[in-house]
């Protein structure tokens, strides 16, 4: 069994346990997991923010810049058709 179906099969099993349950509407419990995901996000900003800078000190694209030619190359394919079609029509 894959790690990932292993995890699953456990994670399943504890939340129809009524003891898990119990401690999921914990108010300390839930403020602990919100918090976890607000340092959670707060990592990965940095690490974004990070990794784009030192793209930028190396000369390399970054992901939003691929992602931004990526969108022309794609509007500029669209206007090509878009005027040999109206070349072939006139």
């Amino acid at each position: 069994m894959s790690l990932k179906k292993n995890l699953m099969s456990h994670g399943m099993k504890m939340m129809q346990d009524p003891r898990f349950m119990k401690m999921m509407q914990d108010p300390r419990v839930m403020k602990a997991m919100a918090k976890g995901f607000e340092v959670k996000g707060k990592v990965q900003q940095t690490v974004d923010a990070k990794v784009e800078s030192m793209a930028n000190t190396l000369n390399l694209a970054t992901k939003a810049e691929v992602r931004e030619l990526k969108r022309t190359i794609r509007k500029l394919e669209r206007e090509l058709k878009k005027s040999n079609g109206n070349k072939a029509e006139a």
